[in-house]
């Protein structure tokens, strides 16, 4: 499958990604995970119906997308705001989101703002919102405030790693093959005097000052007009819920389907979940199959 490389102009920079298949396929967003890069897809895209353009984006402060001006937050809204960006640069009037973890929350949100475009929805080992605890929200907000003042005022370099060291972290911290990590630090590494620094900004690990109720994430969900396929992975991120989780999304008439693996199954192992994806979009494009 061909590829491109995606670049879009931003206020502050540019939005990053690949586009694979053709020019004029029907357009899928794909959105990666928390600190990951659109390299996230690199195993999976291949995999799936040819027909179809694929835009996987490096989303802000990750990969070799731009980082936010000095002062800016990362927020899930930001991130948002980002995605609808590259719609508008792509001047298309219908799409799907293909989401994983933190992208999938971003995908749940931009079917709900944006119903006239989003017709499928694809969540990887993740939920449609992000809900805070009421009691909570001052401490969550109060976090990520003291977060960025405090990171604000360090005069610290970005640490610099041998391209073996950087291999090691990656795959310390996340539940991947070394197959997988080595495909994230293409994007995810950038070379600089005496080794390489990962490519993402900092500031993207700090708490998101934004903060949606459980009420709100329900008004929310109630203008989604998208189809949903929800994709939990038995050892993932909601292993210890897996049960409730399936219930949620079946109360909100949502597909779901479990299958081994771990969080990052759609690029350790994404044979296991490809079937999946190809019949849930050939069957629930509207648009696609108005035109068969």
């Amino acid at each position: 499958m061909a590829t491109t490389e995606l670049r879009v102009q931003v206020p502050w920079g540019q939005i990053r990604g690949r586009v694979w298949g053709p020019r004029h396929g029907y357009p899928v967003l794909c959105l990666h995970g928390w600190a990951d890069n659109c390299g996230s897809f690199n195993t999976l895209i291949p995999l799936l119906s040819k027909e179809f353009r694929y835009v996987a984006v490096d989303l802000a402060g990750h990969g070799l997308s731009s980082h936010h001006p000095p002062g800016v937050f990362y927020t899930l809204l930001s991130y948002v705001a980002d995605v609808y960006r590259v719609i508008d640069y792509l001047q298309v009037t219908k799409l799907s989101i293909i989401g994983h973890s933190m992208g999938g929350h971003i995908a749940g949100m931009v079917s709900a703002l944006f119903p006239e475009i989003v017709e499928a929805l694809v969540l990887l080992d993740a939920t449609q919102f992000v809900v805070t605890d009421l009691r909570q929200t001052t401490s969550k907000i109060r976090q990520g405030l003291d977060e960025i003042i405090r990171f604000e005022k360090t005069t610290k370099k970005d640490r610099v790693y041998t391209y073996a060291k950087a291999l090691d972290r990656l795959l310390a911290a996340n539940p991947l093959t070394k197959p997988s990590a080595q495909t994230l630090l293409e994007r995810g590494l950038v070379s600089v005097e005496g080794g390489f620094a990962f490519s993402r900004d900092l500031r993207v690990n700090f708490k998101d000052v934004v903060r949606m109720s459980l009420e709100q994430s329900l008004e929310m969900h109630s203008n989604t007009k998208a189809r949903v396929l929800v994709i939990l992975a038995e050892q993932g991120y909601f292993k210890d819920t897996l049960s409730s989780k399936i219930k949620h999304f079946q109360e909100r008439n949502h597909i779901c389907v479990t299958v081994q693996g771990d969080h990052h199954v759609h690029l350790n192992n994404p044979q296991l979940i490809v079937s999946f994806i190809s019949k849930f979009l050939q069957t629930n494009i509207t648009s696609l199959s108005a035109k068969l």
